[in-house]
């Protein structure tokens, strides 16, 4: 199945809509961040003990996104190609008339789903880098905020397959021997710019410092005071946002001439 021809609507896809489309949900990464900040810590929302009433529920977390995603999976958010569950078991089917979505992607790139490692990284190491220690018992606010950003970050990282999708249209014969060897860091050496990266960084970094930054009016405080530290987008960037998406790459391409 190789051949281009099982795609339609490839018009519309190329690097420049790609670069476009991931330039804007990094402002939605940096917003839902800030979002979250204004609340601590809260171990609890994490933990089993707040969420042993709840109906099959490892925590608060779990349950409130569990829960979102079955409402959105009845208002059809998942039959996009752009959006991808954390609980995808037994989601229940759209109730709204289906959308033809145009078939961009190889029909496999429907089974890659890295959503439990994205969810790991967000609670385990993400999280305590931009939220201060503390238990202000606004739990289902924060875990609503959380919600925000695990989607927003796994919207990024998923992109990938689209991102790999137009890098493979644009030089097959780069790709297409790498595919047929099945080697993995052929294609991530590939798929690497490091240049592209850096200025990457560097403009989320950038952003942070608009986005976040404390607005007063106080003519005599002229020290800038950020609701969070702009350093951390380059590090979530750098650390787990580009890697995890070339990681999506690789998995797709690696299916790509099946």
């Amino acid at each position: 199945m190789g051949a281009c021809n099982t795609f339609s609507n490839m018009k519309s896809l190329n690097l420049d809509s790609i670069r476009e489309s991931l330039i804007r949900q990094e402002d939605t990464i940096i917003f839902s961040l800030i979002e979250r900040s204004q609340f601590p810590m809260n171990s609890p929302v994490y933990t089993p003990a707040l969420a042993s009433t709840l109906p099959s529920s490892k925590s608060l977390l779990h349950f409130i996104v569990n829960q979102s995603e079955t409402i959105q999976s009845q208002a059809g958010r998942y039959e996009s190609p752009e959006e991808h569950p954390f609980f995808p078991d037994n989601l229940p089917s759209s109730l709204l008339p289906q959308y033809n979505h145009p078939q961009i992607l190889h029909p496999t790139a429907a089974a890659i789903n890295i959503n439990k490692t994205i969810w790991d990284v967000y609670v385990k190491q993400l999280l305590p880098l931009f939220t201060a220690e503390g238990d202000d018992g606004n739990y289902v606010p924060t875990a609503t905020s959380d919600l925000q950003c695990l989607q927003a970050i796994s919207r990024r990282i998923h992109y990938g397959k689209f991102v790999a999708e137009v890098k493979y249209l644009d030089a097959p014969e780069d790709y297409a021997p790498a595919i047929r060897a099945q080697d993995r860091d052929a294609l991530m050496k590939l798929l690497t710019f490091e240049s592209v990266e850096e200025m990457l960084k560097r403009r989320v970094e950038k952003k942070a410092k608009v986005f976040a930054q404390e607005v007063s009016l106080n003519v005599v405080d002229q020290k800038e005071k950020y609701k969070i530290d702009p350093s951390l987008l380059p590090l979530l960037y750098g650390e787990w946002i580009m890697p995890l998406t070339k990681l999506v790459e690789v998995e797709y391409l690696l299916k790509r001439l099946d």
